[in-house]
């Protein structure tokens, strides 16, 4: 009898909510009381779908971000590489450019290392005997005089640096002629000696190759003066001058050919040929 009661009124329900909806807001109640519970129940599940996505999405955006940091690091070693070259060029066509200033024999080589002795300033470039370089050979770069070859080998050369202590080079003053010998002063410098004191020098004067001792051209760059000290000791005068080209920097040098060696009294009376001047009268008998 229950059953039956039970069931009978569970169908006169179910056919009054249909046709009538009696129960509508009673069902809309029960709905707004059962939201938080729904709600409670499902936060578990709803936080481990996001702890899940949470964790996909760092491990992408980790592995996104090492990947850009690789495309950057391969960057910037090309745009480094790409700057290299650049300059490597630049220094190539300017010591072309000497080449042809120069009107000599020359030919390229490439610093391998610096010599491991701290009372010299030499290098060792790639280019020897098999390659033409002879001893004595002038070296430069692109700006001037940077050293001269002291040692030959068959497939390397050493070369002297201008700095060295024990370096001299004959020189000569572009603003006056006047004609020195440039040494080697350490630190990077350079020396002028045995000038008087009243010697017409001033700060910034060129300093260029005089071509007397017949292995440098003459007119090369050398060095600029830096300081005058005309309070030295002997009557001459302490001259501290700077390379003008890079002597301890540069990586790729241009090896000359020696030239021919220069009368000193050819030099001085100018350019006049031999045949021009008078001839010596000859002696009375």
């Amino acid at each position: 009898m229950r059953l039956v009661l039970l069931v009978s009124a569970s169908l006169t329900l179910i056919v009054v909510d249909h046709r009538l909806h009696y129960l509508e807001l009673v069902r809309q109640g029960l709905s707004v009381m059962t939201t938080p519970l729904q709600v409670a129940a499902g936060m578990p599940v709803k936080g481990v779908r996001s702890a899940g996505e949470y964790f996909a999405d760092l491990a992408h955006l980790q592995d996104e971000n090492a990947r850009l940091r690789r495309e950057q690091t391969e960057l910037a070693t090309i745009r480094l590489r790409q700057e290299q070259l650049d300059q490597e060029n630049a220094r190539l066509r300017a010591l072309l450019d000497m080449r042809e200033r120069v009107q000599i024999d020359a030919r390229v080589a490439e610093v391998i290392y610096a010599v491991r002795d701290p009372f010299s300033r030499r290098v060792v470039i790639d280019k020897g005997l098999t390659h033409g370089v002879e001893p004595g050979s002038p070296v430069t770069d692109d700006l001037g005089i940077i050293g001269q070859v002291t040692r030959v080998y068959p497939l390397n050369a050493e070369v002297t640096l201008i700095s060295d202590k024990d370096q001299a080079l004959p020189v000569q003053v572009a603003r006056t002629g006047v004609r020195a010998v440039m040494f080697g002063a350490g630190s990077g410098l350079l020396e002028l000696r045995y000038l008087a004191a009243d010697v017409d020098l001033r700060e910034g004067d060129r300093i260029v190759t005089s071509g007397l001792d017949g292995v440098f051209p003459p007119g090369l760059p050398v060095a600029a003066v830096k300081s005058v000290d005309r309070d030295g000791v002997g009557g001459f005068v302490r001259i501290l001058c700077v390379p003008v080209a890079g002597v301890e920097a540069h990586s790729t040098v241009l090896i000359l050919k020696p030239g021919k060696p220069v009368d000193p009294d050819t030099a001085a009376a100018g350019t006049a040929p031999a045949a021009d001047k008078p001839a010596d009268k000859a002696p009375k008998k």
